[in-house]
């Protein structure tokens, strides 16, 4: 069993004064709205809905934190030794690029995601939810350009892979590969970037991704006393 299917709700914030004061390591979640973040969320934690999908892409305003570890931790939050146990934790950043949002939130949203994954020194890695059949738009392009400074991990899950033939697949993989090659750091060192294809609905790239998400926080693999003990939960995916 995963550790990730451990993944409990947390807390919820929507200033940056806000924020935990936990120390373990975060990994965060970013996306353009409608991109399917939040099924990749609920299909790598194995529940049906940890990660709250709006009707309206868009209106979700908060930094939603899930906890590894820790029994019941959403209910006791505020018990040291409950918040002890914790082992990561997991950070849904709230959608972008939605047209219908006002122009205040679009700028608190700004000053809230880029002020986040720029100084936020729990946070150990980003994760980059990118529509296979659309990606680096301007919006992914500023996440990556606020955060490739860090010199911190983003692994790029491209989702909706099952609507690419194979053919399409390999050149957007090989596409994504190409660009994220092409940042660099002031010595000319690339940066750990890292990219795969994603299908909740025909479960492509889901222990891919499991494992890489598992890596970047620090947990182990898979329990192999726990293999089975519990069923996948489908997911499906959303356009």
């Amino acid at each position: 069993m995963s550790k990730l299917w451990q993944a409990r709700f947390f807390t919820t914030v929507n200033q940056l004064r806000d924020l935990p004061s936990t120390q373990v390591p975060e990994i965060a979640f970013a996306g353009r709205s409608n991109a399917g973040k939040s099924t990749a969320i609920n299909i790598l934690t194995n529940q049906k809905g940890l990660a709250f999908a709006s009707k309206t892409p868009g209106r979700t305003q908060h930094i939603n934190y899930f906890s590894i570890g820790g029994a019941h931790v959403g209910q006791h939050r505020k018990d040291p030794t409950i918040v002890e146990e914790i082992q990561a934790l997991l950070v849904d950043l709230p959608g972008y690029g939605y047209a219908e949002v006002s122009g205040n939130a679009k700028l608190h949203w700004q000053k809230l995601l880029g002020d986040y994954v720029q100084r936020r020194e729990q946070l150990a890695a980003l994760v980059l939810i990118m529509d296979s059949r659309r990606p680096f738009t301007d919006l992914d392009v500023q996440m990556l350009e606020w955060f490739a400074p860090t010199g911190k991990p983003i692994h790029c899950i491209l989702t909706k892979a099952d609507k690419l033939n194979r053919n399409e697949q390999a050149n957007v993989l090989r596409e994504a590969r190409g660009i994220l090659d092409s940042y660099v750091d002031e010595d000319g060192e690339g940066f750990p970037f890292t990219v795969q294809l994603f299908s909740a609905l025909k479960r492509i790239g889901i222990e891919e991704a499991d494992a890489k998400i598992q890596e970047l926080i620090g947990l182990s693999g898979n329990d192999e006393d726990d293999a089975g003990a519990e069923e996948e939960i489908p997911v499906p995916d959303q356009s």
